[in-house]
């Protein structure tokens, strides 16, 4: 029973932080400061959402070092593109 318990705390606490995070992308536009800084923590904000739903709900924590090695590609093309979008997103027209 107490395997069971700390599991389910688990999920709670990482969906606790989803929530913040969440919350914090929704609100970041109203922070007092430049857009570029305000895109920047979006994009982070989005990376560590999806690293903690990958790691937690997706039990990626508990695999080998395969699996971390075939999702390195993915994840430096997603970061290419956003480096690559970013301009879009900053630089008025």
């Amino acid at each position: 029973m107490t395997s069971t318990t700390t599991l389910t705390r688990g999920y709670v606490v990482v969906w606790i932080w989803l929530l913040v995070l969440m919350t914090l992308s929704l609100f970041a536009n109203t922070l007092p400061v430049s857009r570029p800084a305000i895109v920047t923590l979006m994009f982070v904000v989005a990376a560590v959402k999806a690293g903690l739903v990958a790691l937690h709900f997706m039990h990626l924590r508990l695999e080998a070092w395969l699996i971390y090695a075939l999702a390195t590609v993915p994840v430096l093309l997603v970061f290419g593109l956003m480096l690559a979008l970013f301009p879009d997103f900053v630089l008025p027209r």
